[in-house]
């Protein structure tokens, strides 16, 4: 439906008493049933469950002949306690969804300090150089050691070869 007609609906129906919009939306939806295209099984169950129960209530009232000023207060205060519904499951979701995200940004900080923590087999970890105390003399097995001469067997020096 356009913006125009919709807009000189609403204008119409803004005039009319509860009385005369039940039977508006009774044409209405005669109207639908008489035109409408066949749907599938699942298409009827699509949308909110607490919107669906509002509706089926509103159609029994109607059905049961009840005044249009107590449907409309029934519905009014229906569709109050739908909002709350609504707005309780919303903030039950975002509870949840904070929960999930603080949850994983705790695994990835564990996850990237276990990381930091390990280093591969055979590698000099990062911050040290090879050497050992204070002298700086090199660690024993580190590249650049000294080993005593195994020739002469006097012990006076040693072999750098």
């Amino acid at each position: 439906m356009n913006a125009y007609l919709r807009d000189k609906l609403l204008q119409k129906l803004e005039t009319l008493s509860d009385e005369r919009g039940y039977h508006v939306l009774d044409y209405v939806e005669f109207l639908e049933s008489k035109y409408a295209e066949r749907q599938t099984p699942g298409t009827a169950a699509a949308g909110n469950p607490l919107s669906r129960f509002a509706d089926a209530v509103e159609e029994k009232l109607r059905a049961g002949k009840v005044s249009a000023s107590a449907i409309a207060e029934t519905m009014s205060l229906m569709n109050k306690a739908v909002g709350v519904l609504n707005g309780a499951a919303a903030a039950g979701k975002s509870v949840a969804n904070d929960l999930m995200s603080a949850g994983s940004r705790v695994v990835d900080a564990a996850t990237s300090a276990a990381n930091s923590v390990i280093t591969p087999t055979g590698e000099t970890p990062a911050g040290t150089s090879g050497t050992t105390g204070a002298t700086g003399a090199s660690a024993p097995g580190s590249a650049g050691s000294a080993a005593p001469s195994s020739g002469s067997g006097s012990g006076e020096g040693f072999n750098p070869t």
